[in-house]
């Protein structure tokens, strides 16, 4: 017979998660694979001891990694993109251009902003981070900047933008799980995304003007990159058309997947029309990656990377992530969690801040953003009403913590995609990550102060849908 878990068996596993992450990450320097199998392990044992058989525990396993199965698909694609925009000369060109013309006292900043606005338009921070991001680190490492750095500024540009965009899966999902609408939700949104991004750009020109204060870039190094870039590929403007044309896909709303697809074989094309690879080489590229020796390491070392293969390790980790999440999910471990969380809910800020870390209690347990939405959005949103307070103040908060927020967590899905793109490690970039620490802090602000704080009386919704099942 199973019994519901306490609070007590409810958290071990996630103990344990956090406990074998940080060993993992500052003691065995191992990654986040085992950690999560370890949390896995914990969490199934707990399953069994309360009641739920092996085919039941592999079940929910099943049932979790079901829900990633669509990213599983983008991922795969993204790394076939990033090989052949790099072989096609898309990524090459926008660097070469890149470091031509930025001024580096403004760059940092504009990393920040340029990645922002391609990613309002595309709707997808992972693919912003996978074109123009990459490009940012190469143009970064041209000038002078620290990785990290310049990675937080990608990483604020690309969130910000995923956050407002209506095209965004995670912008669509945090209302429909609060029971409000998407547009009422994204101009919410503004509230807290807007002041976060300001104060965001000017701590990046505050920081970046301290960079170049302590280290003016070498012109030569940016000279040798120029140079190699020239001997590898034909560098030329009309190739900047590709992103133009990413851009307009997505705004047509062709669904991700079919949109990605073309983007990633068009490069493919460009790379056998416009830089002369062979049809079996750029295969080849989609597969394994782009790989060059043009004899400048810097360039070898910024453009060697992509194609499929490329994502197996971000892959096996949303996979495990998933599957811990539908343990934790379906023995109702997670509803035990935030049930304890919402009998100390006293005032608005106290539901405020509740809901924001029980979304990052989630986002540590999975480190899967769909998860770290959802979950707290559906347990949350009775309470938002019964307080009569809108619950686009709900989904504003699981929006914080569980798209952008998530990027303080090191073991996250949203991580360890930036760790195997852009090749800085989650503790060079986290502290650069301004955008991530401000939305949240910023919404818990609101909760105590009032401010955005939007009410609604729900009884007459309640009254309506009570008559409307009378009358049948």
């Amino acid at each position: 017979m199973k019994k519901e878990l306490s609070f007590v068996m409810s958290i071990i596993p996630i103990l344990a998660l956090i406990i074998a992450a940080g060993s993992s990450i500052f003691i065995w320097k191992a990654g986040m694979h085992i950690p999560l199998i370890i949390g896995v392990i914990v969490a199934a044992v707990i399953a069994i001891i309360c009641g739920w058989s092996w085919r039941e525990v592999e079940k929910m396993m099943v049932n979790g990694v079901s829900r990633a199965l669509p990213a599983v698909f983008i991922l795969l694609i993204i790394g076939i993109i990033v090989g052949t925009w790099i072989a096609s000369g898309v990524i090459p060109t926008m660097i070469y251009y890149g470091l031509s013309i930025i001024e580096p006292s403004l760059f940092v900043p504009l990393v920040a902003l340029i990645t922002g606005i391609v990613s309002i338009t595309l709707g997808s921070s992972f693919t912003s981070i996978a074109t123009v991001g990459l490009a940012f680190m190469a143009i970064g490492e041209g000038l002078g900047f620290a990785p990290g750095l310049v990675a937080g500024a990608v990483i604020s540009g690309a969130y910000f933008g995923d956050k407002l965009s209506p095209f965004s899966d995670t912008t669509n999902i945090a209302p429909a799980m609060a029971e409000t609408d998407l547009f009422s939700h994204i101009k919410h949104m503004l509230w807290d995304t807007i002041p976060a991004f300001v104060i965001s750009i000017v701590l990046y020109w505050f920081v970046g003007n301290s960079a170049v204060a302590h280290h003016t870039a070498d012109t030569g190094e940016i000279d040798l990159i120029i140079k190699g870039l020239e001997s590898v590929f034909v560098i030329h403007p009309l190739l900047l058309l590709m992103p133009v044309f990413t851009i307009f896909l997505m705004m047509k709303r062709i669904p991700a997947i079919p949109a990605l697809t073309i983007v990633a074989l068009l490069g493919a094309v460009l790379a056998v029309l416009v830089q002369g690879v062979s049809v079996s080489s750029i295969v080849q590229v989609m597969t394994s990656g782009f790989s060059v020796d043009s004899g400048v390491a810097t360039v070898d070392s910024l453009l060697n990377r992509g194609g499929l293969m490329s994502m197996l390790a971000t892959i096996g980790l949303l996979v495990i992530a998933t599957s811990l999440g539908g343990v934790l999910e379906e023995t109702g471990s997670f509803e035990v969690l935030t049930r304890r969380m919402i009998e100390n809910v006293r005032s608005t800020g106290t539901l405020i801040s509740t809901t924001i870390l029980s979304t990052f209690v989630v986002a540590f347990a999975s480190g899967a953003q769909f998860l770290a939405i959802i979950l707290p959005a559906r347990t949350f949103v009775k309470t938002y009403k019964e307080k009569g307070i809108d619950t686009k103040n709900l989904s504003r908060c699981v929006e914080a913590a569980g798209t952008v927020g998530i990027n303080l967590v090191p073991w996250s899905v949203p991580v360890i995609f930036a760790v195997s793109i852009l090749g800085v490690s989650p503790g060079e970039f986290i502290p650069y990550a301004f955008f991530a620490f401000l939305v949240p802090l910023i919404n818990i602000i609101f909760g105590f102060t009032g401010w955005t704080i939007t009410k609604k009386n729900y009884s007459d919704e309640s009254e309506i849908k009570t008559k409307g099942e009378m009358s049948l």
